[in-house]
């Protein structure tokens, strides 16, 4: 079972309360601290999976304080509580307070990956997409749709800061975007890097080192 460090589980689901009233003090959802503590176990672990990958992490600890497991955290929490009840108000807050926290958008509808890492919260946007696991995101990179296409994600994507994968895209597995790369209703051959061309167009090249191998415990 997940260890949760400074606060206990119960003590973590009312500091997620707090949270709420203190951005959307509309006296609703009286009974948020009863069904956050219901799914509290459930949201952290999943959160423990994802933890328990990453190797600049240490196994089985969760600290709200740490800015990247919380975004996780507050995902699987607003997922969870989603598909347990369907409370869109209160799913929305939880939402809206990990975009108000750590800048990243990311919908408690998508179903992410069961590993995933997020390098740096900010600028993220994800749109629902299918997601291959051991997904990694930096920051103010997005996946979008064009014209209410979606992308497809393999497994083991890397993509690296200010990255894009837009549209009808069919990302292999193992490909990573270098820093600045759009893909857009492009597919990738997968286990490759993919680097901007000329006239818009991307370039593949072999991958020399992915990162993947630094970032998770495989």
């Amino acid at each position: 079972m997940l260890k949760t460090l400074h606060l206990s589980r119960t003590e973590l689901a009312a500091y997620v309360t707090r949270q709420l009233g203190t951005f959307y003090p509309d006296g609703l959802d009286a009974d948020a601290p009863t069904v956050l503590a219901a799914h509290m176990d459930v949201a952290l672990a999943r959160l423990g999976r994802c933890i328990n990958e990453v190797r600049l992490w240490a196994p089985g600890e969760f600290d709200h304080l740490h800015s990247t497991q919380y975004t996780l955290f507050l995902y699987y929490l607003a997922h969870s509580v989603w598909k347990g009840t369907g409370r869109r108000a209160l799913c929305n807050k939880l939402f809206g307070l990990n975009k108000a926290l750590n800048g990243i958008d990311l919908f408690y509808e998508i179903d992410m990956p069961e590993v995933f890492f997020i390098g740096h919260s900010v600028g993220i946007v994800f749109a629902k997409a299918a997601y291959g696991n051991y997904l990694v995101v930096y920051q103010n990179s997005t996946v979008g749709k064009n014209h209410g296409v979606a992308p497809a994600l393999g497994e083991g994507v890397v993509m690296y800061p200010g990255t894009a994968i837009i549209g009808g895209c069919q990302v292999g597995d193992g490909t990573v975007l270098s820093q600045g790369t759009s893909l857009v209703n492009t597919d990738t051959p997968g286990h490759c890097t993919v680097y901007p061309g000329s006239n818009g167009e991307v370039v593949f090249k072999e991958t020399r080192h992915s990162g993947l191998q630094d970032i998770f415990r495989f």
